[in-house]
């Protein structure tokens, strides 16, 4: 059994460092994008405050980088639970989170972000979590 804990953990963890990696990814390639500007008096005046183009990327990826990150914080306190309820509590909150990052991942790719291969590949990491906890959260149901 604890074995299959620590496999869990490192699968939450590594499925972490690829939120942040893509977060990284994202938010780069978007600020790289050509800033808005307007025309004013036949000169070039730039938006001072965080560009439209930036905003709906810079939120959505906030959303995920939370959400996805949370899945192995929250396995990690079920896994030194003081008691069973603490165990079932942080459990479904782990399934909850990865369940969230699913659908911030869809968004992210249903508005152009993600290409189709990224897409597939996180979003497999991300299904294969929730199958894991739902079993998990399942069992501890039966109990």
């Amino acid at each position: 059994m604890a074995e299959f804990t620590e496999i869990v953990q490192e699968k939450c963890l590594a499925f972490g460092d690829r939120i942040v990696k893509l977060n990284d990814f994202l938010l780069k390639k978007a600020a790289n994008k050509k800033p808005s500007y307007k025309i004013v008096n036949n000169k070039r005046v730039y938006e001072k405050a965080i560009p439209v183009y930036l905003q709906s990327i810079a939120n959505i990826c906030n959303q995920l980088l939370r959400s996805g990150t949370s899945i192995g914080a929250n396995n990690a306190e079920a896994i030194n639970a003081i008691s069973k309820n603490d165990y079932r509590s942080k459990s479904f909150i782990a399934l909850k989170e990865a369940r969230e990052s699913l659908y911030w991942i869809d968004l992210l790719h249903r508005n152009g972000f993600l290409d189709e291969k990224q897409y597939t590949s996180i979003y497999d990491d991300c299904e294969e979590l929730v199958r894991i906890l739902v079993t998990r959260c399942k069992k501890l149901n039966e109990d």
